[in-house]
């Protein structure tokens, strides 16, 4: 199963975004409407498997000229381990919005190993 990945808010489902979040160590008790806001205020990217629908999402918080933030990255545990945080990731770097920026940052607490493969690749500027 392909990845398809859009920045199409759309597409996005809500019920599925904030269900992960809800349990997330980083968001744990999220409400409802705060994600809808944080949603509303990001450049995001969903992730869907044809025939299943969202399993995927990240979003970037961004002035799209000098910084952004990646925050709230996830792939729906019954799709882990097929490369999709990968493919995910390096869609984001690619995104033409997000190039030329002088910083872009992230803070993660167990995911290191796959930010870090995509360090020396991220948006040129």
């Amino acid at each position: 199963m392909t990845l398809d990945i859009s920045t199409d808010k759309a597409r996005l489902d809500l019920d599925v975004i904030h269900g992960f979040l809800m349990d997330a160590y980083w968001s744990r008790g999220i409400p409802r409407e705060t994600v809808q806001r944080a949603i509303d205020g990001s450049l995001c990217f969903g992730g869907y498997v044809d025939g299943v629908g969202q399993v995927a999402f990240a979003r970037v918080i961004t002035d799209l000229a000098t910084f952004a933030y990646l925050a709230d990255v996830f792939v729906l545990p019954a799709y882990r381990g097929r490369g999709y945080s990968k493919q995910l990731v390096a869609a984001i770097m690619a995104h033409p919005q997000l190039q030329g920026l002088r910083r872009f940052m992230l803070a993660t607490f167990d995911a290191h190993g796959l930010y870090a493969q995509d360090r020396s690749r991220g948006p040129s500027g």
